[in-house]
């Protein structure tokens, strides 16, 4: 059976796990030739790799196991070689508590669903504890039967690491409390009195300083903890509605297809809220690191471009040039996510039938980039809060968003050493210029 459409489109992206299915001699394995895939693994092949949340699938009596870029760092030193190999070599020192649950799914064909289990796992060389939130899901192939099991994994350690250090913080928070309104109390009666009681009070002024500032750390965890939380549910909603989806192709020229691309912007919208309020609270704690490594610009600008396809609207275009010929050495990482965030703006804003525009060039030890679009523009009044935490010009407020994307910019360029100013006028369009040393 040759590959299907979906399947040899992806194959031709890059990606480590889309190498490594390439070069794997799959002949000699008991999955057979990768032409000689049924159709229901390829299809669930194709929804592993497309994903951009860890996902596996657990195939045949072996239970071997197929995943996606995104699962790779969960597996540690495991990877690659526990791609296409048998589950209980690669999981041993949990196998007693997952292989019997992935053999139930196989029997009955009952989906399954983990919270935050603890596993003591080794992928790094030694024991550690860790935290995850997954399910199991039966994958049916031709025959009616049971080929193999569907997971969804998010790890969650560092969220009920985080929630653990809330709780604690939260009784440190109390009792500070409670000794502050004791010292208050106690304070009052003398404050008439003498001077040394106003000193005493400015003392516990400074202390409730200190407890605000505990407060406003406090709730920055908070709505991390709630974004990590929401996650997972999303994940699992959106892999769902695309295997549904995915199993009804034959179904698109019924109203049901106009059903499932609302429910993918609804979820996508509420991922992209969420995604946001994860980037400001890692800002607003210090935990952003700058990993700066050479790559190629131009590369990386038209990779983007390829990305963000899906959210053009019908007739936009998205054009780059780029001159910039050598490697230059920042953290790709933080660009890519600048660059999304103006170009996601840039698309939004601007309507259909429009041309979208990306410059750069590199000159005198300075990176140029300018993200230029025919959009609605900005009110020139309005130009000089454009970067603060939550604004949003009053000709966009019909318009989907946070109010954080550029605030998020903002910060990354700082980060980077860089520097960004925008300029736009209203119903003609908007520029964002960057600068970076390189």
């Amino acid at each position: 059976m040759a590959l299907s459409a979906i399947s040899s489109q992806f194959l031709n992206r890059h990606s480590e796990i889309v190498e490594l299915i390439i070069q794997k001699n799959w002949r000699l394995t008991a999955l057979g030739p990768l032409e000689e895939w049924p159709q229901s693994l390829q299809t669930t092949l194709s929804i592993c790799l497309h994903s951009r949340f860890p996902i596996l699938f657990w195939w045949g009596p072996e239970f071997k196991m197929i995943y996606n870029d995104a699962y790779a760092p969960l597996l540690g030193n495991k990877h690659p070689a526990a791609f296409g190999s048998r589950g209980d070599q690669v999981w041993g020192e949990v196998w007693d508590s997952i292989g019997p649950r992935l053999t139930q799914v196989m029997k009955s064909g009952e989906s399954t669903w983990s919270e935050n289990e603890r596993f003591t796992i080794n992928r790094h060389g030694f024991l550690e504890e860790g935290y995850f939130t997954f399910s199991y899901s039966p994958i049916y192939v031709e025959s009616g039967k049971i080929g193999g099991v569907f997971t969804v994994v998010t790890e969650t350690t560092q969220v009920i690491l985080a929630q653990q250090q809330l709780r604690l913080q939260h009784d440190q928070i109390e009792q500070i409390n409670g000794e502050l309104e004791s010292k208050i109390q106690q304070r009052t009666q003398g404050l008439h009195d003498s001077l040394a009681a106003l000193e005493k009070t400015k003392l516990e002024l400074a202390q409730a300083l200190l407890l605000e500032q505990a407060l406003s750390k406090l709730k920055s965890q908070f709505v991390a903890m709630a974004s990590h939380e929401f996650r997972t549910p999303l994940t699992v909603i959106k892999t769902s509605v695309d295997l549904v989806e995915k199993y009804t192709e034959h179904l698109k020229d019924l109203p049901i297809q106009k059903h499932f691309d609302r429910i993918g912007i609804a979820i996508n919208h509420l991922i992209t809220t969420l995604e946001d309020f994860l980037l400001m609270g890692q800002l607003d704690e210090g935990q952003t690191k700058v990993k700066p490594y050479p790559f190629n610009l131009v590369d990386a600008v038209n990779q983007l471009i390829l990305d963000i396809e899906v959210l053009v609207k019908p007739n936009q275009r998205v054009e780059s040039q780029i001159e910039c010929f050598t490697s230059i050495y920042m953290d790709a990482t933080l660009l890519r996510k600048i660059l999304l965030n103006l170009l996601i703006n840039a698309i939004k804003y601007s309507g259909s039938d429009s041309t979208i525009r990306i410059q750069g060039a590199c000159a005198d030890g300075l990176l140029t980039l300018s993200v230029i679009d025919q959009g609605i523009g900005i009110a020139e009044e309005e130009q000089p809060h454009i970067f603060e935490r939550f604004f949003r010009a009053p000709n966009a407020t019909t318009i989907a968003g946070t109010g954080l994307g550029l605030y998020i910019v903002r910060h990354y360029v700082g980060l980077l050493n860089g520097q960004v100013s925008l300029s736009s006028e209203l119903n003609k369009g908007t520029t964002v210029t960057l600068t970076f040393p390189c």
